[in-house]
């Protein structure tokens, strides 16, 4: 029996993932507790079967949104939450099975021992990786490390990671953005902007085909035009920050490793 933390939990945001979110659900709370899911205007029964579960585990806490908001809205939600209870950081993992739950006590240990970082997966692909998906990110982590003028981001996609809440409730709440896909770029991001330090750690990514229950609402061209938008937002942010970021360079160089606070 894992013992509850007071500071981290597992948050996930949920939307339609079929049954595989029973299956990732079990395999968190098997490594942490505790583990919450925000269930995001799913109507394909889900909702039903992770309250089912947890009845019978105090450990485990669904919420249900009435509506899909989004992937940066549920998990906003849920920050809100977390916040009010004293929580004081979330990893961050999808419903759908394709994040790997048993390296969850190695990225809240590294948390743990740094609280003011955040823990970024940088994913492991194996042969199930669409060739197209993995060379796409190859061109959003390029203008990520631009738009932070290299501060170290790993990997700007993977959403496997450990927030510190507050900054991340700060930089999402000053502004509207960031409350679909284009969420996870968008905060390391900021937070970096902000000063918030990635830790770097890698993670397998498995992408499982239809008949192993994987479900993808990623669509290419959408969510690419989102995500062509999000970079210009954040090129207009970085083009009056970069003198800011430039400083922040020199003085880490320099071995002043202070973070002035900056709005994201």
């Amino acid at each position: 029996m894992v013992a509850p933390s007071s500071t981290h939990l597992v948050l996930i945001p949920s939307y339609n993932p079929g049954d595989a979110v029973v299956r990732t659900v079990r395999a968190a709370r098997e490594r942490w507790n505790p583990v919450w899911v925000v269930v995001d205007g799913s109507d394909d029964g889900s909702d039903e079967r992770l309250q089912a579960l947890a009845v019978s585990d105090p450990g485990l806490r669904v919420v249900v949104l009435p509506r899909n908001q989004g992937k940066g809205a549920a998990l906003l939600h849920g920050i809100d939450l977390a916040l009010g209870e004293g929580f004081t950081h979330a990893l961050c993992m999808d419903s759908d099975g394709q994040h790997p739950a048993e390296l969850i006590p190695e990225f809240m240990a590294r948390s743990q021992a740094d609280p003011d970082a955040m823990v970024l997966g940088v994913p492991v692909f194996d042969a199930s990786a669409p060739a197209l998906r993995v060379r796409g990110r190859r061109v959003s982590n390029w203008w990520a490390n631009l738009e932070t003028l290299w501060a170290g981001i790993g990997d700007s996609l993977y959403g496997f990671r450990v927030y510190p809440m507050a900054p991340l409730h700060e930089v999402m709440t000053r502004q509207r953005w960031m409350r679909r896909f284009d969420f996870d770029p968008e905060a390391a991001v900021r937070l970096c902007w902000l000063g918030v330090r990635p830790i770097n750690l890698p993670a397998p990514v498995r992408y499982l085909r239809a008949d192993e229950g994987g479900v993808s609402h990623f669509r290419y061209l959408r969510d690419n035009c989102l995500l062509t938008w999000m970079h210009l937002r954040l090129l207009a942010g970085f083009a009056w920050r970069l003198p800011m970021l430039s400083w922040r360079r020199l003085c880490l160089r320099s071995g002043n490793i202070a973070h002035p606070r900056n709005r994201p």
